[in-house]
C-alpha cells in the first residue's frame, strides 16, 4: 500500500482549472518532485494535500485513510509536515520557542502557548534544532536569522510531529546555491535515516535532479510526464513547455 494516494483531484477557481484529474502515489521513503511552469497547479495541489483547500472532486488517502477535506491541523497530526514558499515563523520568539510552539500544538496544548512555551518540550526542541544544525542559535530571536537559517528552522518545525510525509513547497526559493544544496541534503538524510517520504516543488532543476527519486511534471493542471530524472530530461513535451525553448504557460 502506498503512503499517499492522490486520485483524480480537480480544482477550479472561477473559469480557471488549476487541477484537472490529477492522480499519483507516493511510496514510503520516496523523494518525489512535482515540477512545472508558474501557474501549472503545483501550489494548489499542495494546498489540497495539506488541507488548506478542498478539491472540487477526487480524494486523497494517507496510508489508506481518506483525508480529503480534513482541516490542516488534523492532517498535520496524522503525520504530514509542511514547509511553505514564504517562511511562517514567530519573529519575536527564539528558535527554541518556535519549535516548542509546534510541540505544544502536537500535544493539543496550543492554548497553553504563552504560559508554557518556555518550559514545554525544551529538550525535544533542542534536539530538533540539533538535527538541522541550529542548536547553537537556540536562544536567538528568529527575526535575526539569515534566510537560509530560517528555512532550516522551518524544517525543524515541520519535523516536530515526527511526520511520515513531508510536503516542501519550493523549499530553496530565495536561497544561495550552496544553501540550496545543504538544505536538500539535510532533507534527503531524513529519508535515508528515518524513512520519511518527501513531496516537493522546486524551480531549481539542479536541486530537482540531484534530490528526486521520481519526478512528476504538471502543466495547466494536468500531469504531462512522470519518470526518473533522465526520462524527464529527454521528454520532448517537457522540454517544450518547461525545461527549455518552449513558452512557459502562465
Amino acid at each position: 500500500m502506498s503512503l499517499l494516494e492522490v486520485r483524480s483531484l480537480s480544482k477550479s477557481f472561477g473559469g480557471v482549472t488549476a487541477l484537472d484529474e490529477v492522480s499519483f502515489s507516493l511510496s514510503a521513503g520516496e523523494r518525489l518532485a512535482l515540477i512545472g511552469p508558474n501557474g501549472a497547479g503545483k501550489s494548489t495541489c499542495f494546498n489540497v494535500l495539506g488541507g488548506q483547500l478542498r478539491p472540487d472532486s477526487g480524494e486523497v488517502l494517507l496510508e489508506g485513510r481518506k483525508v480529503t477535506g480534513l482541516p490542516p491541523r488534523r492532517i498535520w497530526r496524522l503525520g504530514v509536515g509542511r514547509s511553505f514558499q514564504i517562511t511562517a515563523t514567530f519573529g519575536s520568539l527564539t528558535l527554541a520557542e518556535n519549535v516548542q510552539a509546534a510541540l505544544l500544538s502536537k500535544a493539543g496544548r496550543a492554548l497553553d502557548f504563552f504560559s508554557r512555551a518556555t518550559r514545554f518540550g525544551r529538550e525535544e526542541a533542542l534536539a530538533l534544532l540539533e538535527r538541522v544544525g541550529l542548536a547553537g542559535q537556540a536562544a536567538r530571536a528568529t527575526r535575526e536569522l539569515a534566510y537560509g537559517d530560517l528555512k532550516r528552522l522551518e524544517l525543524a518545525i515541520a519535523l516536530a510531529n515526527a511526520p511520515k510525509l513531508l510536503l516542501m513547497d519550493e523549499p530553496t526559493a530565495g536561497m544561495a546555491p550552496a544553501e540550496r544544496v545543504a538544505l536538500m541534503e539535510l532533507a534527503g538524510g531524513l529519508v535515508a535515516e528515518e524513512g520519511v517520504s518527501i513531496l516537493f516543488t522546486e524551480h531549481d532543476m539542479d536541486v530537482v535532479f540531484s534530490t528526486a527519486s521520481r519526478i512528476l511534471v504538471l502543466n495547466r493542471g494536468e500531469i504531462i510526464a512522470e519518470g526518473s530524472g533522465e526520462e524527464i530530461r529527454s521528454n520532448s513535451l517537457v522540454k517544450e513547455v518547461y525545461l527549455g525553448g518552449g513558452r512557459l504557460d502562465a
